[in-house]
């Protein structure tokens, strides 16, 4: 019912147990309520003066108010629970997604995750708003009713009692349906997500390659399959809110009819008669506001089951372990000896036997061909994948991976595609450098070549940007990447995953004008299949099927005549 990971959230158990007083509280509320609501009603019955409805009202009243008081209190102490925990919940994704780097996003999809960071977490938190206090009340109200029940009529309590266990039966084997089906749902959700992100990423590429339509009727499938699957999941819900309505609304009629039957037989009085048959109703309420709610959450609860699997995959340990390379100087080294590397659930090595010393400033090009494994390397450099056999020594010092902390703080890392967050254009430049003044952030504009394009902008570096705000292309993209760098100069190690393989060539052209600057006093990774980029290279790595199988300078390359050559013979399309 509760996935007993919640209670790991910080606060969770403290708030269970402060709902749980205010709602054995509000029991007695309802309870009060009923009780002086009848005494009222008996003593108008029996023609008594005004002055015996006072008190009883007076009591009624305050009970109502009592209870709506606790209900308000409980509503607030949630919200505020729900909106930390959920806070708390983004700050841990990001912080997982952070650590386990592209490669995770890439087998998840940029949809799922962006939708489960952002309208995922809304939803748990519209779940932990609701659930909790709904489960409590359920628990509590009804058992506390059920034993003031059973001291004003036995007969009614036992049948009270007899009919919730088939109620809740009844609840489980559709609430079953309705997981089933919102698990499907949710599934067929991220799908969407991920077809209309990537529809909207590559809508220039689609519309150049004519095949835009084709496309959009992909997605409208896709769509259509989330719109039945949310019908599906709408029909079970229905259906549970209609029988549980029917068995409740049966049993307060049968339990109303021997009530009738005994006040006409003389064997009961009207006050305990009538304070049963107020309080019926309240006994079942709680069930049924758990029945309704429960399906208004359960995206709630799939959102936050696959929050919380993201969560408990492994990530790298030992993250303070370097300590010989603050910062990445011209004497700085670093070694691979013998590196393997597998993505999480690959039985073969994506990487095999790598091995490479660099020393202070060089501009590497990394090449091969698609799925050669040059991300994959990009990736293991950044810490974003940790080697499973193998030596890492930065600086002399062995480190187990360079997920380390100390090394991610001197490298910037511009994948193919930089991500631009919902923000101006000068957040999201100041990405690496938050508290950066806005004197820095121009000049790092200026560098990227940005100046004349936010010239053109109304609101200047103000512009917001990013999901849903105004649209930037492909260079623009990167040149805010590179702003980012330019930003921050103390930042020497610079990882580069073909930041232009979505350029054409003009653009790519007055990209690498402002490109190469940057790459002065840095320690440089270029990952490319654009062969004019290693001519600005002093050295190369060239990637065979996960292995490093040449490395030199493009002189020295050239003259071996081996992979290198090659490689470029066939990117360029020549024969041998």
């Amino acid at each position: 019912m509760i996935d007993k990971r919640l209670l790991r959230l910080s606060g969770t158990k403290k708030v269970l147990l402060m709902l749980a007083g205010l709602t054995i509280l509000q029991a007695f509320m309802i309870l009060f309520q009923g009780k002086y609501l009848a005494q009222a009603i008996v003593n108008s019955w029996r023609l008594k003066a005004l002055a015996w409805l006072y008190l009883p009202m007076l009591f009624f009243f305050m009970a109502l108010l009592g209870r709506h008081l606790l209900n308000w209190l409980k509503s607030h102490l949630l919200d505020r629970y729900a909106s930390k925990a959920s806070a708390e919940l983004r700050q841990q994704l990001l912080a997982k997604l952070f650590r386990l780097g592209p490669s995770l996003v890439a087998k998840q999809g940029t949809g799922n995750m962006v939708t489960m960071a952002l309208d995922g977490i809304d939803e748990v938190e519209n779940y932990l708003s609701l659930i909790l206090n709904k489960i409590l009340n359920m628990m509590i109200i009804p058992w506390i009713l059920l034993v003031y029940i059973f001291t004003l009529d036995v007969r009614s309590g036992w049948l009270l009692l007899v009919v919730v266990p088939i109620v809740i039966l009844f609840m489980i084997i559709l609430g079953f349906a309705a997981r089933d089906k919102a698990d499907k749902q949710y599934a067929g959700y991220q799908q969407l997500a991920n077809h209309f992100v990537d529809a909207l990423r590559g809508l220039a590429t689609l519309k150049l390659l004519g095949i835009s339509d084709k496309y959009a009727d992909n997605v409208y499938q896709v769509s259509e399959s989330y719109r039945k699957q949310t019908m599906s999941v709408l029909r079970i819900a229905v259906l549970s809110t209609f029988a549980l309505d029917f068995f409740t609304t049966l049993s307060i009629a049968v339990v109303a009819v021997f009530l009738g039957l005994a006040l006409l037989n003389g064997q009961m009085v009207l006050f305990p008669a009538l304070a049963t048959l107020i309080l019926a109703p309240e006994f079942f309420m709680p069930l049924r506001d758990f029945s309704s709610d429960y399906h208004a959450t359960l995206n709630g609860k799939n959102a936050m089951q696959a929050v919380f699997t993201i969560l408990a995959l492994p990530q790298p340990e030992q993250r303070q372990l370097l300590t010989a390379a603050p910062t990445w100087t011209a004497d700085s080294s670093l070694d691979f000896t013998g590196v393997n590397v597998s993505y999480p659930g690959s039985n073969e090595a994506d990487l095999a036997d790598i091995s490479f010393s660099v020393h202070g400033y060089h501009k590497i090009g990394v090449i091969g061909e698609s799925g050669s494994g040059k991300s994959t390397l990009i990736n293991t450099l950044g810490g974003f994948l940790q080697p499973q056999q193998g030596e890492i020594k930065v600086n002399g010092q062995v480190v187990p991976h360079l997920s380390q902390a100390q090394w991610q703080q001197n490298f910037v890392y511009l994948p193919q595609k930089p991500y631009l967050f919902h923000a101006t254009i000068a957040d999201n430049i100041a990405f690496y450098q938050p508290d950066a003044t806005t004197a820095a952030i121009e000049q790092a504009a200026v560098q990227a070549g940005l100046s004349t394009w936010i010239a053109t902008l109304p609101a200047g570096l103000a512009t917001m940007i990013g999901e849903g705000a105004r649209g930037v292309s492909g260079g623009q993209g990167q040149r805010i990447a590179l702003a980012r760098a330019f930003l921050d100069p103390q930042r020497r190690i610079l990882l580069l995953d073909e930041p232009t393989a979505h350029l054409d060539i003009e653009t790519e052209a007055a990209l690498k004008e402002t490109m190469m600057p940057l790459f002065a006093d840095r320690l440089v990774f270029f990952a490319t299949h654009r062969l004019h980029w290693m001519q600005q290279m002093d050295y190369v790595f060239v990637i065979q099927q996960g292995r490093l199988v040449e490395q030199g300078t493009p002189a020295q390359l050239q003259a071996q005549n081996g992979a290198y050559v090659s490689l470029m013979t066939q990117m360029r399309g020549e024969t041998l």
